[in-house]
């Protein structure tokens, strides 16, 4: 009867260290995502001092910063459904174990081409992290109130993370070399590891059938061949050239050839089921218009703010803080709104404050107005969070337990390429707003007209070489047409929203909290371990 006792206390203190461990796993995914995220922004920084020290080609520049989300985009399936097959939590760790080797690989690099591999390898280790992260964390949380909860702690860290980013990059430049903004990662990996593999809990899929190989090679292919044509494109290059014609075509072909082998196969890699949920489906659409609408927006922000209000590198990036401190509340406070509103209204109200916001900032001109930006900043912060943590959860939630590794993948994909789209889209429409008005500037030769259609930095080089009343008005007129160009991209992605918060009107209308997953066995506190033996 004693031993009975005992035992049954025994399961209740496991219990209830369970419960207090699934929050400490929550500060660990955490940490994970903070260290991606700020790797993805830190170099943004360092990018003038690499070229000095490294005297990389424009080619080899172009590849140092844009190897890692290349590589991480087309990864993510990969990564993701092997989690499911061979463990989650193994992944994981051999992402951070990649992660710091690869960081001191940069950090140490004296050529370009180093340079570049190693930014390749973070991609991949990158790639190991981010599904894990958001599948450990489906796991971990089988009640969907508290899972919504720790969404919104963990997209909050994301917001922190790609802010924080260029700050410490710039804290860092200033004390010391460009390397350095690689090694801040290394003690990080040295923590997370013994901490991750001694708290984290392993957790897998239902293994049937074999691991689709040759499936997972083609999507890593196909999407890295649409992620580079869409980069292309996004950084101004024709459409019709063959170096971005030739990769959108051919991943395209292999991401439908990739559908196509999933349908036939008994234990697919990704299971297209999920898209026939409604939810599943729509939440990944919202990620994808949500990305599309604002990333290319908030680039085109940034040079406004540089460019035509002459702000520094600081002082931009202290004027976008309000935009994420703004993102991190939203994603505090998205559980209590996930379950008093529900999903689709939830969805559809952060679209449509989002649009609001964009809508706002139109009234930008060529002058500073700092309660206008500050104002329109914070909306779009919080809009944008509050869409992107409804669409997340409602995703993870439609998603089986055992697929929640490809579940992730997916979601993470679709914000990859609704970004790299976004950037492509936007920029696209950027430059067919703003090149006409430097087509007619009178006294400016068309040599130096068309070089100045190019961007505003080129247009701002040509006038300074001109010089005189002729350079005085080419920069008056550049800066104007981007004004032009800033408030027609404004309000096209404010279309895109407004489609967003149509979509989102297929969400479930309330957040089903039943679930009928049991929750993953977490590591037990060493005095359960203790009261079992004793027991």
């Amino acid at each position: 009867m004693s031993g009975t006792t005992t035992a049954a206390a025994a399961l209740r203190r496991r219990a209830a260290g369970a419960g207090a461990n699934r929050w400490v796993v929550l500060v660990v995914l955490c940490v994970s995502l903070l260290l991606v995220a700020v790797d993805a922004t830190v170099l943004h920084v360092a990018v003038p001092a690499v070229t000095e020290d490294l005297r990389p080609g424009a080619i080899e520049l172009l590849w140092i910063v844009d190897v890692y989300p290349l590589v991480c985009a087309s990864l993510l399936i990969l990564f993701g459904t092997l989690g499911d097959r061979v463990g989650r939590r193994r992944i994981l760790l051999l992402g951070y174990g990649l992660f710091g080797i690869a960081s001191a690989l940069a950090a140490l690099a004296r050529d370009p081409q180093i340079l570049i591999l190693a930014r390749a390898l973070l991609g991949v280790g990158g790639a190991m992290i981010m599904p894990a992260t958001l599948s450990i964390l489906r796991q971990v949380f089988p009640d969907r109130r508290e899972r919504a909860l720790a969404i919104g702690v963990w997209s909050a860290v994301a917001a922190v993370g790609a802010a924080v980013g260029p700050l410490l990059g710039g804290f860092l430049l200033e004390h010391f070399w460009w390397g350095s903004v690689f090694l801040v990662n290394i003690p990080l990996m040295l923590v997370s590891l013994p901490v991750g593999r001694m708290l984290l809990p392993e957790s897998r899929g239902s293994g049937d059938g074999p691991w689709d190989v040759v499936g997972a090679l083609m999507a890593a292919a196909g999407l890295f061949g649409v992620v580079f044509g869409v980069k292309r494109l996004g950084g101004g290059e024709p459409a019709g050239s063959a170096f971005t014609l030739a990769p959108l075509v051919v991943g395209a072909v292999l991401l439908v050839l990739f559908v196509r082998r999933q349908r036939r196969r008994t234990h697919p890699l990704v299971d297209l089921g999920m898209f026939a949920r409604p939810a599943f489906s729509t939440s990944v659409g919202c990620i994808v218009l949500a990305m599309l609408a604002l990333v290319g927006l908030e680039l085109i922000a940034a040079q406004y703010l540089q460019l035509v209000l002459e702000l520094s590198p600081l002082q931009t990036g202290l004027r976008l803080l309000p935009l994420t401190f703004a993102a991190m509340a939203a994603g505090l406070a998205g559980a209590r709104m996930l379950r008093r509103f529900g999903p689709r209204r939830m969805v559809c109200f952060g679209f449509c404050v989002t649009a609001g916001a964009v809508l706002l900032l139109t009234l930008m001109g060529a002058t500073d107005n700092p309660g206008l930006l500050l104002f329109g900043f914070v909306l779009l912060g919080f809009g944008l969070e509050t869409t992107l943590f409804g669409a997340y959860e409602s995703m993870l939630s439609e998603a089986p337990p055992a697929q929640a590794g490809g579940a992730a993948a997916v979601g993470e994909t679709s914000y990859q390429l609704g970004a790299g789209i976004g950037i492509a889209l936007l920029g696209s429409v950027m430059n067919a707003a703003y090149a006409p008005g430097l087509s007619s500037v009178p006294g400016v030769p068309a040599s130096a007209s068309a070089s100045a259609a190019h961007s505003l930095g080129e247009a701002y080089d040509v006038a300074g070489r001109l010089g005189g009343p002729v350079g005085v008005a080419l920069r008056r007129a550049a800066r104007d047409s981007f004004v032009h160009g800033l408030h027609v991209t404004l309000l096209v992605s404010a279309g895109l929203l407004l489609l967003g918060a149509v979509m989102a009107l297929r969400l479930p209308r309330v957040m089903q909290c039943a679930e009928a997953a049991a929750p993953v066995e977490l590591p037990a506190p060493r005095e359960v371990a203790q009261s079992r033996v004793s027991a």
